[in-house]
């Protein structure tokens, strides 16, 4: 059985309502092209693809865009729940390939009823369950003979991740105003060295003003993201490969940090039998 989730917990939709109100289209277009390449598959069509953890819905919009056959969004988050809705009905609406629902990863009774897919799609939503070993095992059910997992984990920094924890934590547990200070002073920390550089450049504030990240809003609204990520856990890479190699998975693709904060990412081969 799976232990209890952890609370509080951080409430991703509120971030993710922002992003889709400015989702362009070139983003878009990039979030098909990263699932192009690091599946390596040109096209899903023929492919069924579940989104776990959809979060904006944004992957499994791109995924309906690369002509897959099916598409299931779940998130344990409502208010993401509404927003994949939202892009359905912006881009696809009344599509029966595209189904959206309300789910829980480690609820192993609800993963066992959604059977088996080509694409298990994961990207940074695993280590947030309260139950990062009890996610993975769950995914790897979902996922066919001879289908791809696509997940991404949070690197494993040791003490810094350790601190990083506490961090979120109380920030989660903390009024408004005292969680708009915590955010504040976690982005000047983040920030300082990039701005420190583009000075010594003489091009003072250029990554700030060209940040966009294809998974969250602007640069305060990724910081807010990532400081109120509660739960949180992290893992090497290592671990995970270890994990799925015991489960009969072949790695297939792999982007890590560079022992830096962030997500590492994978892309693994089931193989048949």
């Amino acid at each position: 059985m799976a232990k209890k989730k952890l609370s509080p917990r951080f409430k991703f939709g509120n971030n993710w309502k922002k992003f889709i109100e400015k989702l362009s289209d070139d983003q878009v277009h990039e979030a098909e092209q990263s699932l192009v390449k690091a599946l390596g598959f040109s096209s899903l069509e023929g492919k069924k693809f579940i989104d776990v953890g959809s979060g904006s819905g944004l992957f499994s919009l791109a995924a309906m865009r690369l002509d897959a056959a099916q598409v299931h969004s779940f998130d344990y988050d409502p208010d993401s729940v509404a927003c994949a809705l939202e892009l359905k009905q912006k881009y696809f609406p009344g599509d029966t390939r595209w189904v959206i629902e309300q789910g829980d990863v480690l609820d192993g009774g609800y993963i066992e009823s959604l059977g088996k897919w080509d694409v298990v799609y994961s990207w940074g939503v695993l280590h947030h369950t309260g139950n990062l070993d009890w996610a993975l095992g769950n995914v790897s059910g979902l996922v066919k003979p001879l289908g791809k997992l696509f997940i991404a984990i949070y690197n494993d920094q040791g003490r810094m991740s350790e601190i990083w924890q506490r961090i979120k934590k109380i920030y989660n547990k903390t009024p408004i105003v005292v969680q708009w200070l915590i955010a504040a002073g976690c982005f000047l920390g983040l920030w300082a060295i990039v701005s420190v550089r583009d000075v010594l450049m003489l091009r003072p504030f250029h990554t700030y003003r060209n940040y966009r990240s294809l998974r969250g809003m602007n640069s305060w609204t990724d910081v807010v993201d990532w400081v109120g990520g509660y739960p949180f856990e992290v893992a090497s890479p290592e671990r995970i490969f270890d994990f799925y190699r015991a489960r009969g998975f072949v790695l297939v693709h792999l982007k890590t940090v560079q022992g830096k904060m962030g997500n590492n990412e994978f892309v693994f081969y089931r193989k048949n039998g």
